[in-house]
């Protein structure tokens, strides 16, 4: 029997290929009608017989293409039974309410890549090959649909050849809109610190990128224009040249990422699983962190100093890939800026700006519209982990749970460092959260006007309107005055979220928890979250779900001399920690180990009298911190870190170094503040212990594992109490301290075999970079939750 119908599909459908993929299957099956791109996203008329109809609809969601994602297929019956001669894929239509999704940049497909490689093809040595299953999206767009027309390839006409294949539905560049080649798409060049250019006006793109290779090879930085943003590059055996990046880019100690031309080279410096072997040849690609190899070829020291992992990524345009065949090294690809600056994308910005940095410059001419860092993630707890989530997946939305559909619109501002914002988008009923690419420290004034762009370009793409404006609960925070002042301007309502249950909020939404689920105990460890009772936390178990929060436990409270010079200078938190067992004591007891004779060349008066005076003093719980101060009295980092995190990486790095990694713990014990009716890890037990050792001198590595020991068991050994008294089942895992991978692998793994369900994020960061998402969810279900009881 002949039917007709009409199919919804929403989700990730523009863009990747979709059309094609319904025509190619509709012709096959016999089925008449025709596609479109909308606002909504597809929409499919289709006739046909019953069984046809029938497996036309299956294969609809099992068949898909490698960059699509369906989150809902809707069906209705079409009166009109007259059926059309064919079917047919026709123009995109746009009626000015958007709520579809833009695919981010994919790496470039094998297909795409054969063509590159091939002399017989004329997309041969051209470096911005792409089909409609990889190459620029999210980087781009100006709106949409995401139509030519709405993306940086519009001044690029295609010649007959192109057109010829982006308008045959049987061809894979079939509406791929940035579809080009070499005599009709954008162009390479490569030019001198000061923008001549190097090669003929008319050269080929190989010869630009031969000239790029062997000045690399030379030993200079060249700045290269790629698909999100500039990177500089060096080689990365060269020392010199590494030195020499560091110094002009003012980069005294963080790592630097690393590509390499395929897996086979990466194993020759690092130690690669299955799993990060899929993650790096994944349509993402992403950097990924892997342990480095000791007895192998080595990297430049100055590459990733006091580090026991290398960040590589291969190559994900074919720009990278032209380039990376011309070398017998790995390169540093790091971002195209000076320090805490946002990445370069604009020709003349970046020649303004690298030219006191770069020797030579790698240019082209296709405008990058959305500025992307490189996605960074690891894989820890055999699970696949983002810790900055930027190129390749944003900005794919995140489904959450059914329950959210009817709740508010919410945009969320996120946090102060690794800054991203969310859209808690509820229209069409479904409840998803678009969240933005990776930005950067708001703390910079070209990131925080960079935030600003970003935001009004994601609303002007989306069409979206908040009815709820969320931000962290620290009133200095940019992205809190930022939020307040749209707040104060269009009289939506405010909603403040306190750090760590935005943390928790964020890792329950991401694993499509209902709103109104039992609670459960979310642990979070990390720097510094602003709280209400006057300290600062970080170190924090709460009973919490998407509404509330109650604080049961913590980590025992020191003060932070100096403030926020404790956050830069650990030796502070180490002089703190110490002067809580009793200086004197201490100093009369240990006083000839290291850590107590590089104290003593401190201003120990001044801050003991700070301490009593509680002046410039407040009382933290920070996990980091902690790290910190271990990290300080084991001999890293003592007088100043030169990055986020650099003392508790190096902390890291020396215990994977010990010669037995499971060392038993120090004492630690878990006391009860019945004044304010909270149970709280003292680590002065711990303290003592470790000074005993180092006055005994063991190996500061075998120091290092035994600290982590006695924290995983720590955290532990009060989750289960907690999750005991207050019949709790499943525990968040979350904050930036939980990107040390033996930490969230050792707490994972004991409260597993205690019968517990461990939950930690994956597709958004464990630190700041996810906090955007918790706040939306918790703002989201405050306010439904607050209209339902009125």
């Amino acid at each position: 029997m002949s039917m007709a119908t009409s199919i919804r599909i929403r989700g990730q459908v523009q863009g990747v290929g979709f059309r094609p993929f319904v025509w190619h299957l509709a012709t096959r099956l016999g089925i008449t009608g025709n596609v479109l791109n909308d606002d909504d996203g597809v929409l499919i008329h289709a006739w046909g017989e019953s069984p046809a109809l029938e497996n036309f609809r299956r294969q609809l969601s099992s068949d898909v293409p490698p960059l699509a994602r369906i989150d809902s297929l809707e069906y209705l019956p079409i009166k009109d039974l007259q059926a059309p001669a064919g079917f047919e894929i026709v123009d995109s239509r746009s009626t000015g309410r958007i709520s579809v999704s833009v695919a981010p940049d994919a790496a470039t497909c094998p297909a795409c890549l054969a063509d590159i490689f091939d002399p017989l093809s004329r997309h041969y040595g051209y470096p911005f090959t792409s089909c409609t299953h990889c190459g620029p999206r999210l980087s781009i767009t100006r709106s949409i649909p995401f139509d030519r027309p709405n993306t940086s390839m519009a001044p690029f006409s295609m010649c007959d050849a192109c057109s010829s294949e982006y308008n045959n539905p049987a061809d894979r560049r079939f509406h791929a809109q940035a579809h080009a080649c070499p005599q009709c798409g954008p162009q390479l060049w490569f030019a001198d610190a000061h923008g001549r250019r190097l090669n003929a006006p008319d050269g080929l793109a190989m010869d630009s990128i031969d000239l790029a290779a062997a000045a690399l090879r030379e030993g200079s930085i060249v700045a290269i224009k790629g698909i999100g943003g500039f990177h500089l590059a060096v080689d990365a055996c060269n020392t010199d040249a590494v030195e020499r990046l560091r110094a002009r880019k003012q980069r005294d100690a963080k790592p630097f990422a690393l590509m390499a031309a395929d897996l086979e080279s990466v194993t020759r410096f690092a130690h690669l699983d299955t799993a990060e072997a899929e993650l790096m040849t994944s349509t993402e690609a992403p950097i990924v962190l892997l342990a480095r190899k000791s007895d192998s070829e080595r990297v430049a020291d100055g590459v990733a100093p006091g580090q026991e992992r290398l960040g590589f990524m291969l190559p994900y345009s074919p720009l990278h890939s032209l380039l990376m065949q011309r070398l017998e090294h790995p390169i540093v690809l790091t971002s195209g800026n000076l320090s805490d600056e946002p990445q370069c994308i604009d020709n003349n910005d970046a020649l303004h700006r690298l030219s006191c940095i770069a020797d030579a410059f790698l240019l082209h001419d296709r405008e990058i519209v959305n500025r992307l860092d490189d996605s960074v993630a690891v894989v820890m707890a055999g699970l696949t982990h983002l810790l900055r989530r930027a190129r390749g997946y944003a900005p794919a939305p995140l489904l959450l749970h059914d329950g959210f559909a009817a709740m508010p619109r919410v945009l969320a501002m996120g946090a102060e460092m690794k800054s991203t914002f969310c859209q808690l988008d509820t229209r069409q009923g479904t409840g998803k959260a678009v969240i933005s690419q990776h930005i950067g420290d708001l703390e910079n004034a070209a990131s925080h006007d960079d935030f600003l762009t970003a935001m009004n370009l994601y609303a002007q793409m989306y069409g979206f309107e908040p009815q709820a404006i969320a931000v962290d609960k620290h009133p200095d925070y940019f992205s809190t005055r930022i939020g307040t002042d749209m707040s104060g301007t269009s009289g939506i309502p405010l909603i403040a979220v306190q750090h760590h249950h935005a943390h928790i909020a964020a890792v329950m939404a991401e694993h499509r928890m209902p709103p109104g689920n039992a609670p459960v105990l979310g642990v979070a460890l990390d720097g510094l979250g602003y709280s209400e009772d006057g300290t600062i936390w970080g170190g924090e178990f709460l009973l919490a779900d998407f509404t509330q929060y109650r604080r049961l436990g913590c980590f025992g409270h020191v003060p932070m001399p100096g403030g926020t010079r404790a956050i830069r200078e650990p030796w502070r938190n180490t002089f703190a920690h110490l002067d809580s067992l009793g200086w004197d004591d201490i100093e009369a007891t240990f006083s000839e180990t290291d850590i107590l004779k590089y104290l003593g060349s401190k201003p120990i008066a001044l801050l003991r009298d700070m301490l009593g005076k509680q002046l410039n003093s407040p009382l933290t719980s920070s996990c980091g911190r902690l790290f910190d101060a271990v990290a300080a009295a084991l001999g890293i980092c003592r007088d100043e870190v030169s990055y986020e995190g650099q003392a508790a990486i190096e902390l890291e790095t020396l215990a994977w170094n010990a010669r037995k990694p499971q060392q038993a713990p120090f004492p630690y014990a878990i006391d009860n503040d019945e004044e304010n009716g909270l149970l709280t890890i003292n680590w002065k037990p711990m303290w003592t212990a470790l000074l005993g050792a180092l006055s005994a001198g063991e190996d500061r590595a075998v120091l290092a594992a035994s600290f982590h020991q006695t924290v995983s068991a720590a955290v532990c050994d009060l989750a289960v109490r907690l999750c005991h008294e207050h019949a709790v089942s499943s525990v968040v895992l979350c904050g930036g301290s939980f990107q040390n991978r033996l930490l969230l692998e050792s707490v994972t793994r004991q409260l597993v075999a205690r019968g517990l369900h461990v939950l930690s994020a994956q597709h958004l960061p464990l630190g700041d970079g996810g906090l955007a998402l918790g706040q939306a969810a918790v703002a989201a279900a405050t306010l439904q939750q607050g209209t339902t009881n009125d």
